[in-house]
């Protein structure tokens, strides 16, 4: 396999191997006695020059280093490659677990149309003679000792097709008020969902690609069941959840780990979190809807998929009391016929309970996260955020649209794109229409819309407390997310 290109270190151009079988795969099997189990690291890096140097000093940090570690630069335009380079060539370190060798390489492999799968599955040929590959974004910094957690599991059961650390964002560089809030909701939203696969058994429905780590072995069965030449394919939104599908239909587990941890990188702007949060929603109902990819086979209730059922069940359930809340309300303050009552009282101190238990399971947390649970405020325009994400992906996905939402995010990441002002012009739209629709409307009506409307919600909200209340009960054995 021939060279992309060179690493800059100190003012020479080093020419680096790129073949996923040479005298670094070799060092590492003359010396066995350390490790017993080889692993590859894939870095797939698009425009990460704020934190490529990070990812790799936090690699090379690792109390279990990786055999070797491989950045996939792709589509750059910045300084991603040049900046990574001053960290290409080999490295001896001696750690916790005593002296450990690794080396870097760097490729440049320029524009590539698959964009972050292509990366993967380029690294993927360097790797696949390793006993596992750890995947990590160009924006993740795990703990020094999220690699030897990985590890010590996956090598502890053959079942183990994959495992991924627990998600979390360091917010302590955010600068702000919008940034710093909308990082809180998202580090609030990362508890819940990783507390949330913990609870399961830890069986991990998403091996996200921040930091998870993959049995090359069941790699090669999904591409042999499946009948790939690669294991992640480029016709999906969302490729790790995917691949996590199908290593789960090959018979391995899928887990995440109730130790090693990582911190991702965040979404600092309202349009950069509507075009991150809009692709993976619709990815994940194209790959609910039956036989909406030939890769579902026709499986809505496919072990990995019933969870993103019940996950959109809870949003849909969400949008429907909050919308028809609000418009019953208005409706009865319009003709003077609300009359307070305390019950309405019962659900909101729930969902402040809940939330401010899962921010004290939250290991680093902080004073902002307890506010953000405790005040509600915060947490309910951050609902209302994530309904409208919701919202614009179900709607995309049912117009048939055909979109690059891959494309979109990497646009909205730059500061362009107009798409996260959609919602907020539809609400006021639809606020108009109804105003106006009911204003038309005679009182016999209008009473009778509130009599039926009012119960209704009423019931749907006691089902919602109710579930908040078992939740707040659950036992957490002792898990910290």
């Amino acid at each position: 396999m021939e060279r992309i290109t060179e690493h800059e270190t100190a003012g020479e151009l080093i020419p680096v191997r790129s073949a996923g079988f040479a005298e670094d795969f070799q060092a590492v099997l003359d010396d066995t006695s350390v490790h017993r189990s080889t692993i590859g690291c894939i870095i797939p890096a698009y425009n990460e020059e704020e934190s490529i140097a990070d990812v790799i000093r936090g690699l090379l940090g690792q109390t279990r280093v990786p055999d070797v570690i491989h950045v996939v630069v792709n589509n750059t335009s910045d300084a991603t490659v040049k900046l990574a380079s001053q960290f290409a060539g080999p490295h001896e370190l001696v750690t916790e677990l005593g002296e450990q060798f690794t080396e870097v390489f760097v490729h440049d492999i320029g524009k590539n149309p698959d964009k972050k799968v292509g990366a993967l599955n380029y690294g993927y040929t360097l790797v696949e003679g390793y006993d596992y590959l750890l995947g990590v974004d160009g924006d993740t910094v795990a703990d020094a000792k999220a690699v030897e957690y990985l590890e010590a599991e996956a090598v502890s059961d053959t079942r183990i097709g994959g495992i991924s650390a627990i998600y979390s964002i360091d917010d302590r560089p955010i600068k702000g008020f919008i940034s710093k809030f909308l990082i809180t909701g998202q580090r609030s939203q990362f508890a819940a969902f990783n507390m949330h696969n913990l609870l399961r058994g830890r069986n991990m429905a998403v091996l996200g690609g921040q930091f998870s780590i993959f049995s090359t072995q069941a790699l090669r069965e999904v591409m042999k069941e499946n009948h790939q030449s690669t294991p992640w394919v480029k016709d999906s939104e969302v490729e790790d959840s995917l691949l996590s599908l199908q290593i789960k239909s090959a018979g391995y587990l899928t887990k995440i780990s109730p130790y090693a941890r990582a911190d991702v990188g965040g979404m600092t702007t309202l349009r950069a979190l509507d075009a991150q949060q809009v692709k993976w929603t619709y990815g994940a109902i194209e790959l609910m809807w039956p036989g909406q990819r030939g890769d579902t086979k026709g499986q809505p209730f496919h072990p990995n998929l019933r969870v993103r059922w019940l996950e959109n069940l809870g949003m849909l359930t969400n949008l429907f009391v909050r919308v028809a809340f609000v418009t019953l309300l208005a409706g009865s303050l319009s003709i003077n016929a609300f009359v307070f009552s305390a019950w309405w009282l019962i659900p909101i101190g729930m969902a402040m309970l809940l939330n401010l238990r899962m921010a004290m399971t939250m290991k680093n947390r902080n004073a902002r996260d307890i506010l953000f649970a405790v005040t509600l405020l915060p947490a309910e325009v951050y609902m209302w955020l994530r309904l409208s994400y919701f919202a614009r992906s179900w709607t995309r996905f049912l117009s048939h649209k055909k979109v690059d939402n891959w494309a979109m995010q990497a646009k909205a990441e730059r500061g362009a794109g107009l798409g996260h002002w959609t919602p907020l012009i539809v609400v006021v739209a639809v606020v108009v229409a109804l105003a106006v629709i009911w204003s038309m409307l005679g009182p016999m009506v209008q009473s009778t819309i509130l009599w039926i409307g009012w119960p209704i919600v009423g019931a749907v909200t006691v089902l919602q407390t109710l579930s908040m209340f078992f939740k707040l009960i659950r036992r957490q054995h002792g898990y910290k997310v």
